[in-house]
């Protein structure tokens, strides 16, 4: 049972936990702004109440675990933008002394390497095949994972609106096969010259 009275550090938790999740997930930002907005339910009270008859209700499924995600394909990917795109220096480059003209004739060689290695090791396609502008209606039932509704979202299914961005999906994994001694967390290893 979840603490109705969390600690301090509880609290913090929570809140900064909310605060990410606002940020990144725009229908769980309506599920709190919602639940700001209705009338505060009364405080449980303090002393147990004696039960009254069961009542059947719908039992709700659990919620899907969540998968731990193996940070070794990431460090992969990585380790190649860094190879054939020189990624990780160009991010971790101080550009505030470079000219526009100068950055930008790098950023077109990290994007031939980036978009390379895109095509290289992935199959990748846009979610939706109607292209951007098109108005669309999304039936009830819609799959959320690859559709997110941005603006006012208000009601129910059906939903018409403009498709702003495609969307990508992956569709083929080609990353290479790593050896048992590997060590994926270095994605670039130090250069001496002799």
């Amino acid at each position: 049972m979840t603490d109705m009275n969390p600690s301090f550090f509880g609290r913090l938790s929570i809140a900064f936990g909310a605060f990410f999740g606002i940020l990144g997930n725009s229908a769980f930002a309506g599920r709190v702004q919602r639940l700001r907005e209705a009338p505060h339910a009364p405080e449980a009270p303090e002393a147990p109440v004696p039960a009254a008859a069961p009542v059947a209700t719908p039992a709700t499924p659990a919620p899907s675990p969540l998968k731990e995600a193996s940070p070794v394909a990431a460090l992969q990917l990585l380790g190649l933008l860094q190879r054939d795109a020189r990624f990780i220096d160009f991010v971790e480059e101080d550009i505030a002394n470079y000219s526009d003209a100068d950055i930008g004739a790098a950023a077109r060689l990290v994007h031939d390497g980036c978009r390379a290695v895109l095509r290289e090791h992935f199959t990748i396609k846009p979610v939706r095949s109607e292209a951007e502008g098109s108005r669309i209606t999304l039936p009830d039932g819609f799959d959320a994972s690859a559709v997110r509704l941005t603006g006012n979202v208000v009601g129910k299914p059906p939903f018409n609106g403009s498709i702003s961005h495609r969307g990508w999906k992956v569709e083929e994994t080609r990353l290479p096969k790593l050896a048992k001694t590997h060590d994926a967390s270095i994605v670039a290893p130090a250069e001496v010259e002799l």
